[in-house]
């Protein structure tokens, strides 16, 4: 009989990780969450109280390896994109908390993310350094864009969504129109990698942040006047000129640079909604904050700034000097217009430092009143610091720290009864609760290596890499005592079976047993705990892990030479000596019944060994890199198996068998721990985050895995399969290219062979419904018997329902894989499809997508003209029907806002464009205002020179 084991799979909760740093942060759209990536979850916290509101992770089954997620995007709306490591790109309703829809197009990281303002368009760019455009409402890729020679850094839209600006690490930013499909301008002038760019709310100006000493600043230049009407005319005249020097369709004008305060390459720049200030981040701990001036500001900061040249000249000018002409300026005697700058536009605020090296930053978009904006902080520690920006200074709000590891985890342990979880770092011990993922307590420490709970679980021991034993409190989280055990690190800690003691192992070739005792001190009554040494054994080389058999007969102590020594536990009598790994043994454990030690190396083998005659039954290479921790599940030969590969994997040591492969962390896996009862097991990795695995009641087999692991190898590289490596590369022009969205994945192959059975299947069901009719035309009266895998259904219908089950995302790639036989078949149904009017969209979309696809042999096919002919008939005048419809809703829309406007007293407006003319009014009347003061100083100033009297301005 086939042997089946009980499997395991990754709980809910991820303990430890705040922030990761690999992907940005942002607000939502109403500025009381903040959304952070934790690896390949996302979590939103809510900002004031400190706590994290929700968690959004798919439900579907995936390898977390390739799911990291890399960059993050808030919508107007309550939906967010996040972009993963393997490319696709999932949108989130933050309300509902569940994925809407998931985007696949890019084969590689998605590494920049940018809604529009409307929120209906998306644009991602990559590391495979192409950019696609997606329609948020259809679900669907509109469009890839192809011209980057490296990734894609970050991306803008402009022109109410009709343009859009990339930035790249090839040093160069594009400007692509979306209409025309085109890169119409290609922008020069970085020495080095370009990392992130960002335009003003207004759209006057687009910022460079580089790893060049200074920032580069661009005006842009708009289709329409009288779309930003509160563009200076000073601002104008600059386009004017720039544009006799560069082409008349360039979108973007060089307009000036500003000097950073820091070396460091910026890593993010960014305007807040307002537009009033500017960030710029640089890979360190501090921001740098410029205030934006308006118009009027920057017309007085240019013209004091022309005066001053003016008077600096004059106090230096000599009878013959004729310097006066060098002075560029576009001023005029009459119109008083001046020449305005990058400096009068862009002044230097205050520099932001963070308490540690900052991953991302955010603006709220809500502003309170007493500052000019909010920001918060993604630090590299793991944790959130809120800030408030003011004029002269910044004050921090507020942190969320305390749920975080602040570095790698280095060692986990359980409680005796389960119920508690403790973990070390480099400095701190950190209690959690293992079933709801809550910090319970936080502990300073030194460098915690390995840790153990006393029997009892009120107190705990931990060893450090300075060779201390921390004795930690449980209960008020306090470390009650410091022993000074050994003369380096202490590498493994372990229990006595009898539960008075433990023993030790470190670095100084020595282990030394120990026992718990309670000291009572002449001061105080009550009793204090503490330990003492008891025994030691010296070893020939550093002790680098120690296991105990439960029956208390054998000690097994690994070594970094490579070997593991076997000595009686009560005698401390040599008695085994296991030689065979390469490098040294980093861990080790020994079954229930004592019969197997299992050990691991860092030549990446485990070995598993007889405790009888210390014969090696089986030697496995285990993981890609470095054993770090081995189990046994208690009772059981089962045994658990983690490395720097990142994956965790179940063993049967008696079969030597790989079970299952846990793939879940993104870095190291140093540490593992497992339940009493085997139900679960917990591990800690060098990417902060500690995961339980829940065992599942679900049996499964080996072979079953074994498949499971080959379908995923073909998915893997199912891009692969369709390249045929001896062609050439398509070399891209300089001007871009333009290619499909999405990108062939295992759901468009199976949408394919979907689609294909089924017409298979409705053309049989055809066929024998047709000879039912003759028969029964012939007099043979026979009743039919539908065919039962059609689900009761039409074989039309049947179609449609293949068709509809693929994703809107994938149906373009799953069509163009379809041969052309079923192609023609496929349209025959599209006429039945065309009578339903939820379906007339995908129908049409469908016989566009076919006719592209297949135009040329359509055209030459005799047998597809009666097709077409019918579709021509039927398809356009449907699709009128459905315009028709939407063009009367509309205008029954319009008639009820014509009904509201006049029912109320005030007149029904847009909000966005009643805001657009109240600040127009705000400008023109501070101009007019700007207007009268000045002419008021200049009678002033003629009535005091009719006086006699001469006043220098």
């Amino acid at each position: 009989m086939v042997k089946s084991y009980f499997g395991y799979e990754e709980s809910l909760n991820i303990l430890g990780v705040i922030a990761s740093g690999e992907s940005n942060i942002v607000y939502d759209s109403s500025g009381r969450y903040v959304i952070a990536a934790a690896l390949e979850k996302i979590h939103v916290w809510h900002m004031r109280q400190g706590l994290c509101s929700k968690t959004l992770s798919p439900k579907t089954p995936y390898s977390s390896s390739t799911r990291l997620v890399t960059s993050l995007a808030s919508s107007p709306s309550s939906l967010i994109a996040s972009g993963y490591a393997d490319g696709s790109i999932r949108i989130w309703d933050i309300e509902k908390g569940t994925c809407e829809t998931t985007l696949n197009g890019h084969k590689s990281a998605v590494s920049a993310l940018r809604y529009n303002k409307l929120g209906s368009l998306i644009a991602s760019g990559s590391k495979d350094t192409d950019i696609i455009l997606w329609d948020v409402v259809g679900e669907a890729g509109l469009f890839r864009l192809r011209g980057h020679r490296d990734q894609v850094t970050d991306l803008v839209f402009l022109d109410s969504g009709k343009k859009l600006v990339s930035s790249s690490k090839d040093k160069f930013l594009r400007v692509w129109d979306l209409e025309t499909q085109h890169c119409m301008q290609i922008v020069s002038g970085h020495h080095s990698e370009i990392w992130s760019i960002d335009a003003d709310l207004e759209e006057r100006y687009l910022v460079a942040g580089s790893a060049d000493p200074e920032l580069r600043f661009y005006t842009i230049k708009h289709d329409s006047a009288d779309v930003h009407s509160n563009i200076s005319n000073n601002q104008a005249d600059v386009n004017k000129k720039d544009t006799s020097e560069g082409s008349k369709w360039d979108v973007l004008k060089f307009f000036g640079e500003i000097q950073r305060q820091t070396k460091h390459r910026v890593a993010t720049v960014k305007f807040n909604k307002s537009g009033n200030l500017l960030a710029c981040q640089v890979v360190g701990k501090m921001v740098e904050m410029f205030s934006v001036l308006d118009e009027n500001e920057s017309k007085r900061k240019a013209k004091r700034r022309i005066n001053r040249r003016k008077e600096k000249k004059a106090s230096k000018m000599d009878a013959q000097t004729t310097e006066n002409g060098s002075i560029k300026t576009a001023t005029e005697e009459d119109g008083k217009i001046f020449e305005i700058t990058v400096s009068d536009v862009f002044k230097i605020l205050q520099t932001l430092r963070a308490s540690e090296k900052v991953s991302s930053f955010s603006f709220s978009p809500v502003t309170s009143k007493n500052s000019l904006a909010t920001v918060a902080l993604s630090l590299t520690t793991n944790l959130l610091e809120f800030y408030s920006i003011e004029s002269s200074s910044a004050t921090k709000l507020s942190a969320i720290e305390l749920q975080g590891n602040r570095s790698v985890v280095r060692s986990v342990s359980l409680s005796s009864d389960n119920t508690l979880l403790l973990s070390t770092n480099h400095n701190a011990i950190k209690i959690w609760n293992p079933s709801t993922g809550s910090c319970l307590r936080t502990v300073d420490s030194d460098f915690g290596l390995c840790s153990l709970f006393v029997p009892g679980n009120k107190y705990a021991i931990v060893g450090t890499k300075s060779g201390k034993l921390e004795l930690v409190d449980v209960r008020s989280g306090t470390c009650i005592e410091v022993v000074e055990a050994h003369g380096n690190e202490i590498q493994s800690v372990v229990l006595t079976p009898d539960g008075n003691g433990f023993i030790t192992g470190g670095a100084d070739h020595d282990v030394k047993f120990w026992e718990f005792g309670y000291v009572k001190k002449s001061s105080q009554d009550l009793k204090h705990f503490t330990v003492s040494p008891v025994d030691s054994m010296k070893m020939n080389d550093a002790v680098l892990a120690i296991a105990v058999s439960p029956n208390g007969k054998h000690i097994a102590v690994a070594l970094a030479d490579g070997t593991v020594k076997v000595y009686y536990m009560d005698s401390h009598k040599f008695f085994l000596s296991l030689y065979g790994h390469k490098l040294p043994v980093s861990c080790l454990d020994i079954s229930t019944d004592g019969d197997l030690l299992v050990s691991g190396s860092y030549d990446k083998n485990l070995k598993i060994w007889g405790l009888d005659f210390g014969d090696c039954h089986k030697s496995i290479f285990a993981h890609a890199a470095s054993v770090r921790a081995v189990k046994f599940v208690r009772n059981t030969h089962y045994v658990f198996s983690v490395g720097n590969d990142s994956l965790v994997k179940y063993w049967d040591a008696d079969k030597f068998e790989l079970l299952l492969t846990l793939d879940g962390h993104h870095d190291k896996v140093c540490c593992l721990a497992i339940s009493n009862r085997g139900d679960f097991l917990v591990t800690g990795s060098f990417d902060r985050s500690i995961r339980r695995w829940d065992r599942t009641a679900e049996p499964f087999f080996i072979e079953e895995e074994r498949e499971k692991r080959l379908e995923e190898m073909f998915e893997s590289d199912i891009e692969n399969l369709f390249e045929d490596k001896s062609m050439p590369k398509e070399e891209i022009p300089e001007e871009g290219a333009v290619g499909l969205a999405g990108k062939t994945t295992q759901e468009t192959l199976s949408g394919t062979d979907s689609i294909i059975e089924a017409l298979d299947m409705a053309d049989a069901e055809i066929k024998r419904l047709a000879e039912h009719e003759e028969d029964k035309l012939k007099g043979k009266l026979a009743h039919f018997h539908p065919n039962i895998l059609m689900l009761g259904l039409s074989p039309s219908d049947f179609v449609l329902r293949a068709i509809s089950n693929v994703q809107t995302n994938d149906l373009e790639l799953t069509l163009l894989a379809l041969p052309f036989s079923d192609a023609l078949k496929l349209l025959s149904h599209l006429k039945d499809w065309a009578t339903i009017p939820d379906k007339v969209e995908l129908v049409g979309r469908v016989a566009t997508l076919l006719l592209q696809l297949h135009h040329n042999q359509l055209v030459s096919t005799v047998a597809a003209r009666p097709v077409l002919t019918s579709l021509k008939e039927i398809i356009p005048a449907r699709v009128k029907e459905c315009k028709d419809t939407l063009g009367f809703n509309l205008a029954a829309m319009d008639h009820l806002k014509q009904l509201m406007a006049l029912r109320s007293d005030a007149p029904f407006r847009d909000a966005k464009s009643k805001l657009l003319e109240i600040r127009s009014q705000i400008a023109q009347r501070a101009v007019e205002a700007g207007q009268d003061i000045k002419e008021k100083k200049r009678r002033k100033k003629k009535q005091k020179k009719v006086d006699g009297t001469h006043v220098w301005s």
